[in-house]
């Protein structure tokens, strides 16, 4: 289906966030949509970074100057076309106790995408964002997040954070009984990650995963 570019936010100089027409779209928090530029051919996954509530769609970006679509998306105006499929994916809190449970939240750089759709969806709910960036920059939009729950994991450079990657942070976090982990990012965090959690006694009902290629 083809959807309408109505707003284009800069949080970094290589990373923005799109937003365009819902319509009658409907979704899960944490699922993702197939995107690419109007009359192109080259799509790709992108999570849906707004709430459920909101009466637009948003997406998360990073431009990789390699890549066949982000570049062509920064590029993007109001406006512009996108051609957009989807809802997919299972990627998402399940209803029944959700007000109950208690989260952890991990994700590298644009991983945190579809954490910042459950937040702003839910937002009764009790959950810790472990998020790996490599420097404070990217740290997007920190401001939706409570202060005391989002756990920037900052690898470069010396600031008033912890300095590491979540796979260092991780092994010191003290877990909480019955504590649901979600983790999106690239697949060699996650597997990392995973290897962190089994060896805590983490079972694998706990563990829910979405990688970023």
């Amino acid at each position: 289906m083809t959807k309408i570019i109505r707003e284009i936010r800069l949080l970094t100089q290589n990373t923005f966030v799109i937003r365009f027409d819902r319509d009658d779209i409907q979704f899960a928090a944490g699922q993702h949509l197939i995107v690419g530029p109007g009359g192109h051919l080259n799509q790709r996954e992108y999570s849906i970074y707004s709430s459920e509530k909101s009466d637009y769609l948003e997406i998360l970006v990073k431009e990789v100057l390699s890549g066949n679509v982000s570049p062509q998306l920064k590029n993007s105006r109001p406006g512009d076309l996108l051609e957009v499929n989807g809802p997919f994916g299972s990627f998402r809190l399940e209803s029944y106790g959700m007000l109950t449970r208690k989260y952890m939240f991990i994700a590298t750089g644009t991983g945190i995408s579809p954490f910042h759709s459950f937040v702003t969806s839910y937002p009764g709910i009790d959950y810790t964002i472990l998020h790996g960036i490599r420097d404070i920059n990217e740290a997007y939009e920190r401001e939706t997040y409570d202060p005391d729950r989002y756990i920037p994991c900052v690898s470069r450079g010396t600031n008033n954070v912890y300095n590491g990657r979540v796979t260092d942070f991780l092994p010191r976090y003290n877990d909480e009984p019955e504590m649901q982990y979600y983790i999106c990012g690239n697949n060699n965090m996650i597997y990392e990650v995973c290897r962190i959690l089994r060896d805590k006694g983490v079972p694998a009902d706990r563990i829910f995963t979405e990688v970023y290629f």
